[in-house]
């Protein structure tokens, strides 16, 4: 068995939106953690997955088509 691969979304959300969005994400399957954040993002989503594609399906159909997402920045997890 492959190990899950795991990844952080940096957010910036439209301003004013922080509390909807980290409700809409909690509900995303994979999902592990959202945490809202101070700084230049504000939201951060720890996301798992059982596969490099099914963590790319995450974070491109299921984070970055959320409404009120004006960008990400993904970091993947290499060990």
């Amino acid at each position: 068995m492959y190990p899950m691969r795991k990844a952080f979304v940096l957010v910036n959300t439209e301003l004013g939106s922080e509390l909807e969005l980290q409700s809409e994400l909690k509900k995303v399957e994979g999902i592990v953690g959202v945490y809202q954040v101070y700084g230049v993002y504000d939201v951060v989503v720890e996301v798992e997955a059982e596969s490099e594609q099914s963590l790319k399906q995450i974070i491109f159909s299921r984070i970055r088509t959320l409404k009120h997402v004006r960008s990400t920045l993904t970091l993947s997890v290499m060990s």
